[in-house]
């Protein structure tokens, strides 16, 4: 039960630390809000597709994990 706490610790701290940068980024980088974001807004209907953010945290990721678990 020691192993699955420490591991229940860390996935919350881990969720903290993701929160924190995702509110952080929306003022920093203004992700969300790129050019080629899909956006469509008529009257009580609100469509809104982040295609290029998705591409981009995509890539970054990408390069991260592939430096972090580089064999």
């Amino acid at each position: 039960m020691d192993s699955l706490g420490k591991m229940l610790a860390l996935m919350g701290v881990f969720l903290l630390v993701v929160g924190g940068l995702l509110m952080a980024s929306e003022r920093l980088f203004h992700l969300g809000r790129l050019p080629g974001d899909i956006f469509i807004q008529k009257g009580n209907f609100t469509f809104y597709f982040p295609i290029v953010t998705s591409i981009i945290l995509s890539l970054v990721l990408t390069l991260i994990l592939n430096l972090i678990f580089r064999r």
